[in-house]
């Protein structure tokens, strides 16, 4: 009993502790000269890992220098020499244990304490303090000193720890060259055997096939689901067995970052491999301009538009050159197609297909939900490169029909990924779960239980089903690191059309071709006088001349969201912020761009900025820039299409999506634009429907897509079966001092607001983890 009664009393001895370790924690803080606020956030992520799961090689990852050191020198001083495998500094999930928790703890209370505090706690232990520099110092002269190459550290002495070249000057760890003679399981096999394995043509000196790292640079820079994508990207495209892989991150979570630095990583261990990144080629600015940020070794980025190859003999010039030397080749999906699909037998055309389809050792397909309809030249040419390593980066994967996704995974996983070993069994689980009379395609029947099952546990146990199908081919994020921006607040307008407005609608209704009704709907719930503009003049024949004739002669007040539009425009100027203003046609973006001048006595490249499909990569870059850094700059145009890829339009605050887009993911990457890492105030999104119009079944319709995109991939037991509805709120009561205004709720029928129901639950089950862990 005495001696139960002991350890309870040691158990509950919690405060001692923290005090003996604080002082023994800023002692080696002071030691190693560390800086305190520094530290803390270092030891906060080391304590994110192990508690989110995090394995030991992914400390590799995210470890750092500071920080490791720092724990290897007080678990040193403290005689914890367990915490530590024998062979390296580094703490690993299974033995990183409650002393780091209180570590933290310490940490947290000191990086608090005012200069003052801090300055008068050193004086109490500054004889203590010294004792301690004075023993350390005794030791590192005492130390016979071995260095060996640590990736996280740099040069370390396996004895006292001393470090004697910090890793952040080397980058030849990523070339060790073979000079043991120890055997493995896996030399049997001659490295050339392992180099062919990889599909790569290696030089004679051979190289180890070990993990690739994150260059320290870049593992300093990265975010914990950016360790995770890096380290799920190298346990699918290295080792003996490659296969292809899908990063679905949102967007804006740093998926080109987190590709570039892989690459880079990629390229150090195999000189020799040949990466071809297919991309739509309006965002190949941003991508090499991200290279440059991020490069830690000089290597060409090639592509055919920069040195104006047309013709395939100049092509063909530019891939031998990429063949040849260590270097990254770019290409558009249409010139990639183009290329592979051509049917011509000259010699030069046949060399350039030759060269890309069997020379890539990783393709990466940027936006890869682009090639998502297997019928399509573009998925037919890209299924025919030779590699196994195909990487597809999408931050919207499920675009209309859950087909497509299953045809991106059959492109990364071919030839059919629902026919493979480990597939089966559960489509045939899906099967035995999921009866629906007439259904028997799988896709039909998961697209049916998703949408329209109203059996929720059902549903839930499809979706179980498909994430574990999925879960080692497919890492998806659905950008929890947008919760650290100032906020969003996405609101669906719904707008009563004036008499003249629903005269017309009425005819509008009587059409039977779809696109038409939407082309020609956008412009009439805009204005009733834009309709005849949009029945008689296509879409690229639309002068200025014309539009000013046209708004001479119109009243603003007989159309609704033209209406909305100018009293918006009026308040964000009022306000200092800035507008974005999306939709799919190019006639309402030029009506709006007129109005702005006509009424502002604006000028285009000043306060007024545009970007469509015809705008070239240096417009639309300069553009970007000048919008987001101008004060001058009031509202950006454009076209959800053009804009909803690669683009950064942070200097914006208030959206409005001025039509329905029938694939809501299209419009989820436009509103990506505004509400992304950069944005430093909350963003609010006007999704504008006509009343009693076409418009709200279209409306309808995407909200159901939406629905299996947000079930499929975000669904936790935390959400329940109403977490990813809207909401209705009265427009005096929204929160958003501009819409309660009367000049725009008056035209307001009614107002809802997307919901993310399971943000509390979370919040509070971290809370109760964080206490029980305490």
């Amino acid at each position: 009993m005495n001696e139960e009664e002991d350890e309870v009393e040691e158990k509950d001895d919690g405060l001692g502790d923290i005090w003996r370790e604080m002082s023994m924690a800023i002692e080696c803080s002071k030691l190693l000269r560390c800086n305190l606020a520094r530290l803390h956030d270092q030891l906060l992520i080391l304590q994110d890992c192990y508690y989110s799961g995090i394995a030991k090689e992914d400390h590799k990852i995210i470890g750092n220098k500071e920080a490791t050191s720092f724990l290897y020198v007080f678990h040193k001083r403290k005689g914890s020499h367990g915490l530590f495998p024998s062979s390296s500094p580094s703490p690993c999930a299974t033995t990183f244990n409650v002393s780091c928790f209180k570590l933290v703890v310490c940490s947290v209370f000191f990086h608090h304490l005012n200069v003052d505090e801090v300055k008068g706690y050193g004086d109490i232990n500054d004889d203590a303090s010294m004792n301690v520099l004075d023993e350390e110092e005794e030791k590192e002269e005492d130390c016979d000193h071995s260095f060996v190459l640590k990736d996280d550290l740099g040069y370390v002495c396996r004895v006292c720890g001393v470090i004697e070249r910090s890793i952040e000057t080397i980058f030849e760890f990523q070339y060790k060259v073979k000079r043991s003679t120890r055997t493995y399981a896996s030399d049997s096999w001659s490295s050339k055997e392992k180099a062919a394995m990889l599909g790569i043509h290696v030089a004679e000196d051979d190289l180890v096939v070990t993990d690739i790292s994150a260059h320290p640079r870049h593992m300093k820079q990265m975010k914990p689901h950016q360790v995770e994508g890096f380290n799920f990207l190298v346990r699918n495209l290295a080792g003996d067995n490659p296969g292809g892989c899908i990063l679905a991150h949102a967007p804006g979570s740093g998926k080109t970052f987190m590709i570039i630095s892989f690459m880079q990583s990629f390229l150090g261990k195999y000189p020799n491999g040949r990466p071809l990144v297919v991309l739509p080629k309006g965002i190949l600015s941003i991508w090499k301009k991200e290279f440059q940020r991020w490069q830690v070794e000089d290597i060409p980025l090639l592509d055919f538009y920069s040195v104006k190859a047309d013709n395939r003999s100049q092509q063909l010039e530019v891939l031998k050159k990429w063949k040849d030397q260590k270097s990254i080749l770019f290409l558009g999906y249409k010139q990639f197609s183009t290329v592979v699909c051509d049917d011509s037998t000259s010699r030069a055309s046949v060399d350039c297909q030759e060269i890309l389809l069997k020379v890539p050792s990783i393709l990466i397909l940027d936006e890869g939900h682009t090639p998502r309809n297997e019928n399509t030249d573009i998925m037919q040419s890209l299924s025919k490169v030779r590699t196994p390593r195909k990487v597809v980066l999408s931050g919207t994967l499920y675009q209309n029909h859950v087909q497509e996704v299953f045809n991106i995974l059959d492109l990364v996983r071919p030839p059919k990924f629902l026919k493979m070993e480990t597939s089966k069994p559960i489509v045939k689980r899906i099967y035995s779960r999921v009866h629906v009379p007439g259904v028997r395609n799988f896709c039909d029947l998961v697209e049916h239980t998703l949408q329209k099952d109203t059996d929720f546990r059902r549903k839930v146990a499809v979706i179980q089903d498909l994430r574990e199908m999925t879960s080692k081919v497919l890492h998806y994020y659905k950008g929890d690191f947008l919760d650290e921006l100032p906020g969003m607040v996405d609101f669906t307008v719904v707008l009563n059309l004036t008499s003249r407005q629903k005269h017309e609608v009425e005819k509008l209704k009587r059409l039977s071709r779809k696109f038409k009704i939407s082309s020609v709907g956008s412009a009439t719930y805009l204005h009733p006088k834009l309709k005849p503009v949009a029945e008689k003049c296509g879409e690229n024949s639309i002068s200025d001349n014309i539009i000013d004739e046209l708004i001479d002669k119109l009243d603003v007040k007989d159309g609704v969201k033209s209406k909305f539009f100018r009293n918006m425009l009026n308040m964000c100027e009022s306000a200092g912020e800035k507008l974005l203003v999306f939709s799919q046609y190019l006639l309402p973006l030029k009506y709006l761009e007129r109005l702005a001048v006509k009424w502002n006595g604006w000028s285009l490249g000043k306060e007024i900025f545009v970007i469509s499909g015809e705008s070239s990569p240096e417009q639309r870059e300069w553009s970007m820039e000048k919008f987001n850094s101008s004060s001058d700059a009031k509202v950006f145009f454009g076209s959800i299409k053009a804009c909803g890829e690669g683009i950064s339009l942070v200097g914006a605050s208030r959206v409005i999506i001025m039509d329905v887009h029938l694939n809501p993911s299209v419009t989820r990457q436009a509103i990506g634009r505004a509400f992304r890492p950069g944005q430093t105030k909350k963003v609010f999104v006007y999704r504008l429907l006509a009343a009693d119009s076409p418009e709200e079944e279209d409306h309808a319709t995407c909200f159901k897509k939406e629905l299996i995109s947000k079930m499929w991939f975000e669904w936790n037991e935390y959400c329940g079966d109403s977490a990813f509805e809207v909401e209705s709120v009265p427009v005096k009561e929204c929160g958003d001092f501009f819409l309660e205004s009367n000049s725009l709720a008056e035209d307001v029928k009614a107002l809802y607001r997307r919901l993310v129901g399971f943000k509390a639950g979370l919040c509070v089950r971290s809370l109760l983890s964080l206490l029980h862990c305490w």
